[in-house]
């Protein structure tokens, strides 16, 4: 068989080969860069968490030294509205929270190209807020290519710029 096909090619002639099946091309995602990612997540941060936080340290403790004595309190007292905030925007305004918006991003699921589901949704800002945290998870998405934090990886989503039309 191998000299069969020796000899075909030394006298230029092609043998039929078997066709392979095609395979279904998985469409390429326009995944979007660190630098707009971390100016969105700059601007969720300026818009909505640190006013939450003001409100915990001011109104709900008092004062600043109020809230010094019990950080994890206060802490946790922003974090969990802020969660709740961010969700209720990413599920209600198709995967955008204002951070993404004004940098024209949203969050995709990577399989589905859609819209992420509500537990997705969750499962992601948790994974973000425990991403923010660790070192090695906020650090994890200037190393790859697509740019996907251990947050997006966890949850199978990702970050795409989107056209105004949408």
């Amino acid at each position: 068989m191998a000299k069969q096909r020796f000899r075909d090619t030394k006298k230029n002639k092609t043998t039929p080969q078997k066709e392979k099946p095609n395979k279904v091309k998985k469409p390429t995602i326009p995944f979007a860069g660190k630098a707009v990612k971390a100016k969105a997540f700059l601007t969720d941060i300026f818009m909505l968490f640190m006013p939450l936080f003001y409100f915990v340290i001011y109104v709900v403790f008092g004062s600043l030294q109020n809230a010094g004595e019990h950080k994890l309190l206060a802490w946790s007292y922003a974090l969990i509205p802020f969660f709740i905030v961010v969700t209720i925007f990413m599920y209600k305004d198709e995967g955008k929270t204002p951070g993404l918006r004004s940098q024209s991003l949203k969050v995709i699921d990577v399989n589905t190209l859609d819209k992420p589901s509500f537990f997705s949704i969750i499962f992601r800002n948790f994974a973000l807020i425990l991403s923010v945290l660790t070192f090695f998870g906020w650090v994890m998405m200037f190393f790859r290519k697509d740019h996907r934090g251990l947050h997006d990886l966890l949850s199978n989503t990702c970050v795409i710029p989107f056209s105004s039309k949408n």
